[in-house]
């Protein structure tokens, strides 16, 4: 038995030759020298190499071994018999042969399935093979093979295997129908079986339908089917599927539970119902870190800075861990605020808890301090992550300096950011063009437009091309930047039309910010800033039976005007002013400040500037109505409640483009006060210094 056991050894290496050469492209064809080979393998008992051949060579292996009729355990009534059938089986989802047979992971035999005397000889091949690999780089199908040639499927691995498939993308290009007939092998699914293949099926109306085939069969859902369903309904923007499921979740007592209560915000976020997601977050019983980072991302992504900022100063003071998400989500909203103070504290919680160190949260407070207008501290926390900064926050970085309209260090940082192996993408291109677009250079404009298409292949969006006309009409080149929203291809929307008709405003064009108001109102009738914009055109050139037909269109479409505000931070609290406001407590002491520094700049040369007045109304009047704007009584707050110590910036936020009155007050203000004033409108930011003003009068 030991001489025919090493013969067997020896000769079994030999024959891995022959295979290879006797088998190479047969075609399937079952030619005389595979016939011998099979018998040769018959009376050394290799069943293993037996089977390799047969699936090599033939399109249906069951025919060869009825053909190859044999008594020895081998044949058709043998135990090969049925690994042939295992093998065809996983032929049928796609399964390489050479990922059964000769993957590196399944290279031991699965089972050896001959007599003894050759499994003790080869008892290392006894060994249990290694467990199937499970992260996102690994195949799938690798793990199956081995559970069908091992015949040891049951519900728990099929279950695996669906979930395994939906996360191979890469392996399996149709991951999702293997998904699906897998689920078909299992005898009697339960939840969790119908749970991973809805979420194999993520974001598709598969999921919604296999949804209903699982109350039809029927299965009740848990917490992780409705989260998967939640979240395919935001992505699908199916609100009224997504109504019935949370009226389903409140049947089944599982819309306060967290798992599927966050889901839930955060499918009410998506679709724009913050007020909702706020209900659904008060109702779970005790909601973790992850229903607090949905509320708070979610009131962020809706433009409700300051409810974002209370859910996240509940969630402190609840002792429940911050995430990434959380502190990023306070950070963007503290950002929308221009809240600087607010952004300090959030960077202070986000360094205790370690989380300053992850590049998400990095990006964050780099964009953060940059809207907040202080780029010095977004490039302190730029410069310290720069090992882990990824290029999301250099464009952050880059964002930051074109709202100050500091072309230099932009263009100093993309060279930077090339230098490091980065690829600039379109958001980089962006930041620079809208650097160069705020600072009205339309040449510089059009060179990195063109060298973002030949350069580095990049295909401009229509943010792009909005900078460009931007830039053309700021620089007086009206006629080129409508000749660009005529050609490029895309369809203006409102943003083009609004920088179109804001720089015939400002060049006196009365005529075509009139043509470019009535495009802007085709698309949005309600729009106010473009009723406001024509009208201060028309009434710069003494136009005034035209103005007052705007403010009858006003009128009669019932559109109001935006109440115009401004405000300033101090210490951690946010203090709001309108126009003419008398609720402010220190009013009194505002409005006299306001009026003495009115009075010494108009002994340094100022001249209120009327143009942007709609009434034809006397001197004095107007005189009043200037005086009083939201953004000059902060001002005067500031200086009287030490705001701001000396020899620090005063930062103020608008929500709407800063008056040239205004900004000509705040031009003399710098030099009486020796100074720097920080005012962010809707547009950018304007820094005022020694007289001058970054924008250089172009916003």
């Amino acid at each position: 038995m030991g001489d025919h056991v090493g013969i067997k050894i020896v000769f079994r290496n030999y024959l891995c030759s022959v295979l290879a050469a006797c088998t190479k492209r047969l075609s399937g064809k079952f030619s005389v020298g595979v016939a011998e080979l099979l018998a040769i393998y018959t009376g050394f008992l290799l069943a293993w190499e037996w089977k390799i051949l047969i699936f090599m060579v033939e399109s249906d292996p069951l025919k060869v071994i009825q053909r190859h009729n044999s008594n020895d355990g081998l044949g058709a009534s043998g135990l090969i018999y049925r690994d042939i059938k295992k093998l065809i089986t996983a032929r049928a989802y796609g399964i390489q042969r050479a990922t059964i047979l000769y993957n590196p992971a399944n290279c031991l035999r699965p089972k050896q399935r001959v007599h003894k005397p050759i499994t003790s000889c080869t008892s290392m091949n006894n060994k249990q093979p290694p467990p199937p690999p499970s992260g996102p780089d690994s195949d799938p199908r690798v793990p199956h093979a081995r559970a069908i040639v091992n015949g040891g499927c049951d519900r728990f691995l099929y279950n695996n295997l669906i979930s395994l498939y939906s996360k191979s993308h890469r392996h399996c290009s149709s991951s999702s129908s293997y998904s699906l007939r897998v689920f078909h092998q299992i005898p009697n699914p339960n939840v969790v079986s119908w749970t991973a293949l809805i979420a194999a099926h993520s974001d598709t109306f598969l999921s919604l339908r296999h949804f209903v085939s699982m109350l039809r069969h029927p299965t009740l859902p848990n917490q992780r089917t409705l989260a998967s369903l939640f979240k395919t309904c935001a992505a699908l923007s199916s609100l009224s599927f997504g109504l019935a499921l949370h009226a389903l979740s409140i049947r089944l007592s599982l819309a306060t539970q967290p798992f599927s209560g966050s889901a839930l915000v955060n499918f009410y976020s998506k679709s724009r119902l913050p007020g909702d997601a706020r209900k659904v977050f008060d109702e779970i019983t005790e909601p973790d870190e992850v229903c607090y980072a949905a509320i708070v991302v979610g009131l962020a992504q809706n433009s409700r800075p300051i409810n974002a900022l209370s859910a996240f100063a509940e969630m402190i003071s609840c002792d429940v861990r911050s995430t990434m998400y959380s502190v990023s989500g306070a950070l963007r909203s503290a950002a929308e605020l221009a809240a600087l103070e607010q952004c300090r504290m959030v960077h202070c919680h986000a360094v205790v808890t370690a989380l300053d160190m992850n590049v998400i949260v990095g990006s964050a407070l780099i964009d953060a301090y940059g809207k907040a207008g202080l780029v010095s501290d977004a490039r302190r926390v730029f410069d310290e992550g720069l090992t882990r900064i990824n290029v999301v926050g250099w464009n952050a970085m880059m964002a930051a300096y074109a709202q100050q309209g500091d072309k230099d260090s932009i263009v100093e940082l993309f060279d930077s950011m090339e230098a490091q192996g980065l690829t600039p993408d379109e958001y980089s291109f962006l930041a620079i063009l809208s650097s160069f677009c705020n600072a009205g250079l339309d040449v510089e404009t059009e060179r990195w437009f063109t060298r973002m298409i030949e350069d580095y292949g990049l295909k401009p969006g229509l943010e792009h091309y909005t900078c460009v006309v931007g830039a053309f009409s700021r620089a007086g080149r009206l006629s080129d930047a409508e000749k660009i929203v005529e050609t490029m291809p895309f369809v203006p929307d409102a943003a083009v039309w609004r920088a179109m008709l804001s720089a015939s405003a400002h060049h006196g064009e009365a005529d075509m910010a009139w043509t470019m108001a009535k495009r802007l109102l085709e698309l949005d009738p309600h729009d106010d800033s473009a009723y406001v914009m024509v009208a201060n055109a028309l009434s710069s050139t003494g136009r005034w039976d035209e103005v007052a037909e705007v403010r009858k269109m006003m009128k009669d479409r019932r559109v109001k005007k935006e109440v115009g505000r401004s405000w300033i931070e101090l210490r951690g609290k946010v203090h709001v002013f309108f126009a003419g406001d008398q609720r402010h407590e220190m009013k009194d002491e505002i409005y006299a400040k306001l009026a003495e520094l009115m009075e010494e700049i108009e002994k340094l040369g100022y001249v209120p500037v009327w143009d942007e007045m709609l009434h034809e109304v006397g001197e004095e009047e107007k005189r009043k109505a200037l005086w009083s704007h939201s953004e000059k009584l902060a001002l005067a707050f500031g200086l009287i409640s030490g705001a701001s110590p000396q020899g620090k910036a005063l930062r103020i936020v608008k929500n709407l483009r800063i008056c040239r009155d205004c900004h000509e007050v705040f031009r003399f203000m710098s030099r009486v006060l020796d100074r720097e004033i920080i005012v962010r409108d809707v547009n950018r930011y304007h820094r005022f210094l020694n007289g001058n003003c970054t924008c250089g009068g172009v916003w």
